[in-house]
């Protein structure tokens, strides 16, 4: 999981992006997005599925965003 701290995308793009992340598309980098939660403060915290950290960076580069901090999670109930 990672996160972005104030998102200067319109609304809409947001939301084509969250609902893009329930078409299970695996991107170049083997990155799947698994849920975007946009918080009413302007930040966007992803959820995906990455084979590493370097391939979430990877996948936001190729975005054009930055990346903050990326978390790990084992595991998702």
């Amino acid at each position: 999981m990672d996160f972005h701290d104030r998102v200067n995308l319109p609304g809409e793009v947001i939301e084509q992006l969250t609902t893009d992340a329930s078409d299970d598309h695996t991107d170049q980098f083997g990155v799947r997005r698994i849920e975007l939660y946009p918080t009413a403060n302007g930040m966007v915290y992803c959820l995906l599925e990455a084979p590493d950290e370097e391939a979430v960076r990877s996948h936001h580069q190729a975005l054009g965003m930055h990346c903050a901090e990326v978390y790990l999670v084992e595991r998702v109930t």
